[in-house]
């Protein structure tokens, strides 16, 4: 008898195991839920919106990280079968705050493709132009503020470090792309600094003697080692986006949300259950993203 249950307790530990593997898997690497936290993307994507999001929509990658948790994996890319385009909605690992060379933890976010490796972005007046070029008007774009901020108002928050900009006065800026060389001089590493950090993961870029080093090596110049995307929101002026922490790497692109499968006033609080059900948007139900 005693066998008999051992061997049936080892069998359903075998079925959860296995189940527990493929759940893991599939979450990880091919489909995932995720609920919006933010107003970055109204009114495209609601905050209290829960998408279903792709991530077989660029290519196929092992796991980045434990679901649920902050412990990261190292993740490989097995296939690769497109890249991000100008107007898809993406989503992405944060890569950090303007000066941090990595995130404290592990936070995807969605925005909007405004441009790729390559391209030049400008704004002028909350009009964004790509290469010359005024970028596609987002349906649901948002702006909360009734008037644009004035050229000469300077943020200082804003991305790269020293730049005289606003983010509705923006620009012109570059968008590295893998293989580029960018020409570094003591008047513009401050600029590249945490660029270069992150490409490293950790910090090795130094200043010693009026000369600078990276990774102990003198540098005047710097070999860009990936494709680099400039994501915005559609929601401009509730965004903290590429205009104020910099370039995502396509390294964090993870995919792109597909549909919402549930609506509702996230911001209602929980033991107010009658108000919270009442919220649910149904007409949100079903809706494809784009």
């Amino acid at each position: 008898m005693k066998q008999i249950k051992l061997a049936n307790a080892k069998k359903s530990l075998k079925s959860f195991l296995t189940t527990a593997l493929t759940l893991f898997i599939i979450t990880s690497s091919f489909i995932q839920g995720s609920r919006v936290p933010t107003p970055s993307m109204e009114k495209t994507i609601l905050t209290g919106d829960y998408t279903l999001i792709n991530k077989l929509a660029y290519d196929l990658t092992t796991p980045r990280n434990i679901p649920f948790t902050n412990i990261e994996l190292p993740h490989i890319e097995l296939l690769k079968w497109s890249d991000p385009q100008r107007n898809d909605i993406v989503v992405f690992e944060f890569p950090g705050n303007r000066d941090e060379i990595k995130n404290s933890a592990i936070d995807n976010y969605v925005k909007r493709c405004i441009g790729i490796p390559g391209d030049t972005i400008e704004i002028i007046d909350r009009v964004v132009y790509v290469n010359g070029n005024e970028f596609k008007i987002p349906p649901h774009i948002q702006y909360l503020r009734p008037e644009s901020f004035p050229e000469e108002l300077y943020e200082q928050n804003i991305f790269p470090k020293g730049e005289k900009w606003n983010s509705d006065n923006y620009g012109p800026l570059v968008i590295p792309k893998k293989n580029d060389e960018i020409p570094l001089t003591l008047q513009n590493i401050y600029q590249w600094e945490t660029f270069i950090n992150r490409e490293y993961g950790k910090d090795v870029v130094e200043i010693s003697n009026g000369k600078i080093f990276i990774d102990g090596k003198v540098s005047n110049k710097y070999k860009v080692q990936d494709d680099y995307y400039f994501m915005m929101g559609d929601n401009r002026d509730n965004s903290l986006d590429c205009r104020y922490w910099g370039f995502v790497p396509r390294r964090n692109v993870i995919g792109t949300p597909m549909f919402v499968y549930f609506s509702w006033n996230s911001d209602i609080p929980w033991y107010n259950l009658p108000a919270l059900i009442s919220s649910i948007r149904l007409d949100r139900i079903g809706k494809l993203l784009r």
